[in-house]
């Protein structure tokens, strides 16, 4: 990939809401206060599943690595978007564009696969709860969440590769707030057409797979708890599931939104507040769905403020 390839010396500029100066200090607060939350609820369940020996589970070591992999997604894009709404200089140098286009590609394809794992969590935990340590044995969740993450990678490599290949005949001037794949083709001299089909086959791999997969998961998981005859144990499955589900909508739902239209519909505003959403505000809410009604979670947090933890 040679620079001159792909910018100016001196880099891209990232024109982000650089239109709008006055929505610029509005964000700058919002963001900063939904990225600090972020670092907070995401490092506290990481600490939680540490510290308490009853959240070892393998629910919460898929949740573990979400709120890791939630940690760097925010960091690898806020505080520069941070900066750039509080300073005229809106440039970021080529490198620094292709390591964060791979790092938040590497993530979010992460994401998706790693959705999909949980789902197959909470299937082995419902439907075969007599099973479920023998099904999930750390060996096979460890197996599953890395191979979550290769393929994240590897995704996130090709697609890194192929939009860099692309010339851009000096154009640097990109209409978003962060080096994304949509807006970045839209700077090409050339046409686009085998990149968007292929970025859209890799798409619909990388979310639609793990869409279906959910969706049978929780198609066999509804039965399941229909068939509990206490109202306290379907309302647990029910509010564990739910959390999950609600994460996998908010996620998916910006996600498909944003790589799997047609380009030609592809509004660059819209596009902008859609990666503001999947980028910093999922992220930081994430942790307060899977917490806010989890009774595990909350007594593992009183016992870290009121008294702290029996070694034994």
């Amino acid at each position: 990939m040679d620079p001159k390839n792909g910018s100016s010396l001196t880099g891209f500029i990232l024109l982000g809401f650089s239109d709008r100066p006055q929505l610029e200090r509005v964000l700058f607060v919002v963001l900063l206060i939904f990225y600090l939350l972020t670092l907070l609820g995401n490092t506290s369940i990481i600490a939680l599943s540490r510290l308490d020996p009853h959240l070892q589970t393998p629910m919460y070591f898929f949740l573990s690595n979400l709120s890791f992999l939630d940690l760097c997604y925010t960091t690898s894009t806020v505080p520069q978007l941070l900066v750039h709404l509080r300073g005229a200089d809106k440039s970021i140098s080529f490198a620094a564009c292709v390591a964060q286009l791979f790092v938040s590609l590497w993530l979010g394809s992460t994401e998706c696969i790693l959705l999909g794992v949980m789902a197959i969590d909470r299937y082995a935990a419902i439907c075969r709860p007599l099973h479920y340590t023998v099904i999930m044995h750390p060996r096979l969740c460890a197996l599953m969440a890395s191979a979550s993450w290769f393929i994240g990678f590897a995704n996130s490599s090709l697609q890194t590769v192929l939009t860099f290949l692309v010339p851009l005949c000096g154009r640097n001037k990109i209409d978003h707030f962060l080096c994304e794949v949509p807006p970045l083709l839209k700077l090409a001299c050339v046409d686009t057409t085998v990149n968007e089909s292929e970025l859209f086959f890799v798409g619909v791999i990388i979310l639609l797979i793990p869409v279906a997969l959910i969706t049978f998961s929780y198609g066999r998981i509804v039965r399941a708890v229909l068939r509990i005859k206490s109202a306290a144990g379907q309302r647990k499955a029910f509010g564990t599931c739910g959390s999950h589900l609600t994460v996998v909508s908010l996620f998916y739902g910006t996600a498909i939104y944003a790589y799997l239209q047609p380009s030609n519909n592809y509004s660059q505003d819209q596009g902008k507040f859609i990666s503001l959403f999947y980028t910093i505000v999922t992220p930081m809410v994430n942790p307060f769905i899977y917490t806010l009604r989890n009774k595990d979670v909350t007594g593992a947090m009183r016992k870290v403020f009121c008294g702290g933890y029996d070694s034994r």
